[in-house]
């Protein structure tokens, strides 16, 4: 005996449902993935700064941490996108 119609077009059409998502957690979009490069370089370079400030006030030696982690964040964000990039060329 066959299967009933109305089943076999409910799994063809979960099936593409499927392999629809699955595309989409495979590639994602070009402009994601350049807002996450974005954030990440401007993430590090901010909490660098932040902590460079929290330094400075406690230690009094304004402006010369904050200056000093702020290129450390810079850095640090930098490393961060090209880690991402290489990921995202695999």
């Amino acid at each position: 005996m066959s299967k009933d119609p109305f089943k076999t077009r409910l799994e063809i059409a979960k099936k593409k449902v499927l392999e629809k998502e699955n595309r989409k957690k495979h590639n994602p979009s070009p402009i994601g993935n350049a807002f996450k490069l974005s954030t990440e370089l401007v993430s590090a370079v901010v909490v660098g700064t932040i902590i460079g400030f929290i330094l400075d006030k406690t230690f009094g030696t304004k402006p010369w941490l904050i200056l000093i982690f702020f290129f450390v964040g810079v850095i640090a964000g930098i490393i961060n996108v090209i880690k991402s990039a290489k990921k995202m060329q695999k």
